[in-house]
């Protein structure tokens, strides 16, 4: 059975640093498109980073420069620095097992494996 197994998150000042890490369980890692997504309370889940087959990565606008995806054959990572508190959110791990991905995506509904979330909560 596949899953994703998020780990990583916390509490942190603002201006701290925490990484994200997206273990990959009944499968191997083999080129799928990958992605980090978080939700607030109250507002739509959003698109924070994604990685496809060839390494190529995409970032949301509100985390440029600050975070930064990678992946191995055992999981996906994000390094998340500079923190801010709007940054507070669940973060979720996806997947897309459908085959080899030519393009990262920021869109949810490209994504059919989701990992159960971890909080991250930001402090001013």
């Amino acid at each position: 059975q596949v899953q994703l197994v998020e780990s990583g998150g916390g509490s942190v000042e603002a201006g701290g640093a925490l990484r994200l890490t997206c273990a990959f369980v009944g499968y191997t890692y083999s080129g799928y498109c990958m992605g980090w997504f978080r939700q607030a309370p109250g507002k739509e889940r959003e698109g924070v980073a994604a990685i496809d087959s060839n390494g190529s990565t995409t970032y949301g606008d509100s985390v440029k420069g600050r975070f930064t995806i990678s992946r191995n054959n055992a999981n996906l990572s994000l390094q998340m620095n500079s923190l801010k508190p709007e940054d507070t959110a669940m973060y979720y791990c996806a997947a897309d097992l459908g085959g080899h991905c030519y393009a990262p995506t920021l869109s949810p509904s490209a994504f059919g494996f989701w990992g159960q979330g971890t909080q991250v909560t930001v402090s001013s």
